[in-house]
This record gives structure tokens, sequence and C-alpha cells, in this order.
């Protein structure tokens, strides 16, 4: 069977759709499956619409969040909560093409463990959007050794790569990275990103630059780096800095004023400050990790029957 993992927030027009689209095309397309929608602590009516369509369709199921928890944890609680033997994680508003699902299901079955799901455009974006999306998975991809600058979460994997990822400890998760990281045999297929059907994108650039600098953080230590960097590239200027002054010095040339010591002054605190940043933040990072708190909460179920659940802790994991 198949599980098709689908987040969603806000998104009470989509729920419908979606349901009656995939499980069409799966249907179709002959292949068993489950749909398995998170409700993310969504305000509007996305939890009933929910329940509506697992009253349609017994391959529906449901778990709603006690709140916002981020899609991160929305996809790890599809994850978790999937009985399926290969998962699929795709978007509510469609933009992922779910016909794409039956392509990814035959390259399973050929044995692939991962089929990853690559875009060939990011669709209508912005310029400043596009620009910082590449800067990002620019910075990602060298800092990880992996290739993300056209990833997705559009993704499937086999129930081995799942359960090794469900296995990780830690709680700060970055799924477009770690499902790349975990490796096994993997394939790719490329999409088109599609206009959404209904409903506008629920990602603002505050919460897109969030979104980045905690996934960063999250699975790499590249920004800790900079603080090594700028504190060598100082050293070296401070270094020319200092021994020009001291020429001067001895030549009778040296020129009277503060100018120097105050530019010293504000560039030594600026790198100072950034750095005691960058630090705080991992320091922050390790405070949540140890704490030891769950990835989510589940507060309603539905579709799932009296035996749908994996394990008695499943619903705070």
């Amino acid at each position: 069977m198949l599980s098709v993992i689908i987040p969603a927030f806000n998104e009470e027009a989509m729920i419908p759709v979606t349901a009656e689209t995939i499980g069409g095309i799966l249907q179709t397309a002959g292949i068993p499956y489950e749909l398995v929608f998170v409700n993310d602590g969504s305000k509007d009516a996305t939890w009933n619409q929910i329940e509506q369509a697992a009253e349609k369709d017994p391959g529906v199921r449901g778990i709603s969040f006690s709140k916002n928890f981020g899609k991160e944890a929305a996809m790890m609680a599809g994850l978790a909560y999937a009985k399926g033997d290969a998962c699929v994680v795709i978007d509510c508003d469609l933009q992922h093409p779910p016909e794409k699902i039956v392509e990814m299901y035959r390259l399973w079955e050929q044995g692939y463990k991962v089929v990853e799901g690559v875009k060939r455009s990011r669709g209508k974006e912005g310029i400043f959007h596009k620009w910082a999306a590449g800067m990002f998975y620019t910075l990602i991809s060298k800092a990880t050794g992996i290739d993300m600058r056209n990833a997705s979460d559009f993704k499937l994997m086999d129930r081995q790569v799942v359960d090794t990822i469900l296995k990780m400890p830690e709680k700060q998760f970055f799924f477009r990275a770690i499902s790349s990281w975990v490796g096994y045999r993997s394939a790719t297929v490329k999409f088109e990103v599609q206009e959404r059907v209904q409903g506008v994108s629920k990602w603002s650039m505050k919460s897109l630059v969030k979104y980045a600098v905690t996934n960063i953080t999250s699975f790499s230590s590249a920004p800790l780096q900079i603080v090594t960097v700028s504190g060598i590239v100082f050293f070296l200027f401070a270094l020319v800095l200092g021994i020009q002054t001291l020429v001067k010095f001895m030549t009778g040339d040296a020129l009277e004023g503060f100018t120097t010591v105050i530019m010293l002054q504000l560039i030594t605190g600026s790198i100072l400050m950034v750095a005691i940043g960058i630090i705080g933040y991992y320091i922050a990072k390790i405070y949540d990790e140890v704490k030891e708190r769950p990835r989510f909460i589940v507060e309603e179920e539905t579709g799932w029957g009296p035996c749908g659940k994996k394990s008695e802790n499943q619903n705070e994991s």
C-alpha cells in the first residue's frame, strides 16, 4: 500500500479537491493507497473538511495537531502514522503535480528506495523570491555536500527509509535534506511547479526567512565557521593596519585624530556581535533538543479505526 502524506495549514478550500484528485489518480492506476492529511493547527475549517473527506473515502485518514507545529513536524507526523510500504509527501495545494506519484510508484516497484521530485522550474515567483531561494539552496548544498538547488519535499520513500528517519532522535528536522542524507538507492522525477487551484500561499517573506535560518542551523554547522573565517579576515586586516600605523609612527608621518580607532572599534564590535548571535542561536537549538519535548502533539484523529495507530505513544513524538 502507498501512503500519501499531505500537510495542511488553513487549506479548507483545497482538502476536498486534493482528496478527490489524488484518490482518483491512484484508483485509476490501480494503486492501493491511504491519504494521510495532517492538520497543522489550522484556524479555518480545514479539520472539518478532512473529517468529511474521510467519511466519503475510506482511504482518507487524518490527524490534527493541538497547535501549529510547522510543516516539518507535520511531515514527520504523517510518516509516523503512515501504514504503507512506501510513503509520498506532497503539498496540499497541488503545486506538486499528483500524476507524478504514479511515476514515482513505478520506480519504487523497480527497487528504488527514494524517488526525489526535482523541480524543472520554480513556477511564477517574484525575482527577489527566486534569488533568495537560489541563495539558500546554494548555501545549504555547499554546507552539506548534497545538491539541493532544485530539491523539494515532494518525494517517495520506501518503508525502510521512513523507519530509518523516524529512529533519528533529534527534534529539529530539515526533512528535505535528511531524506537525501540517509542515502539508499535513489532516482529522480522532474516536474513543473503548478499554479494553486484555490486559495493563496501561506508563506510570507518573514516565514520563508525563518524557515531558511532554522533549517540551515538544524542541519549544518556552517554558520559557526563564519565566525572563524571573519575572525581570520579581521586579524589579517588588523595586522596590515597595525604595520602601516607603526611605519608611519616611526617615520614621523602619523596622523592625528581617532578615525582609525573608531573604525577599528566599529568593525570589531560588529563582528563580535554577529559571532555572539550565531553562537547564541546554536545554544538555543541545543537547549531545545535537551528539553526533549515532542515534535508534535496530536489532538484528534479521523478515519483510522480502532486499530489504526502504530504505537501507543505515537500521538506525541
